[in-house]
């Protein structure tokens, strides 16, 4: 998502990932993008990868319905240290799994409610996880700095 993007033309879900993405910066030191899949059929609304190559993921849900029409959230626990649902203040919270990380944020900022449960993962699937996370990072400034660039032949 570029970053000039005005917040005016963001859905809920995206204001949500703005303030959780530069929270998990300013306060935790990590990298975070957003609208991320680590592995075919799944897309993390924002992955988080910080300075020791810990791995966070961040579900942001914008409403009652939008929690409930996700059934892939469980796949997603496979490719992080941690797992975090973000809501804004007005969320009903008590429907979100007990087990899991929380955190209440707006299009500014966000505060961690509830820390998610640690559970490292594996050396081979942090590796393609990084190797994911950088590829991913590196094609999406490229893009911002040549947009045509990806058009030419070779």
């Amino acid at each position: 998502m570029p970053e000039d993007r005005p917040v005016s033309a963001m859905t809920p879900g995206q204001l949500l990932a703005r303030g959780v993405s530069r929270q998990l910066r300013q306060a935790h030191g990590f990298a975070c993008l957003e609208e991320l899949a680590p592995t075919r059929g799944l897309r993390v609304d924002v992955m988080a990868l910080g300075a020791a190559g810990e791995v966070w993921v961040v579900e942001c849900k914008s409403s009652r319905a939008d929690f409930l029409s996700d059934h892939k959230w469980e796949g997603y626990l496979d490719w992080c240290d941690r797992f975090f649902w973000a809501v804004d203040a007005d969320f009903p919270v008590d429907l979100l799994p007990d087990g899991t990380g929380l955190i209440i944020a707006d299009p500014y900022d966000a505060e961690i409610v509830r820390m998610g449960p640690e559970a490292p993962l594996a050396g081979a699937r942090r590796k393609v996880v990084t190797r994911t996370f950088a590829r991913h990072a590196a094609l999406r400034l490229q893009g911002l700095r040549d947009p045509g660039g990806q058009d030419r032949p070779g």
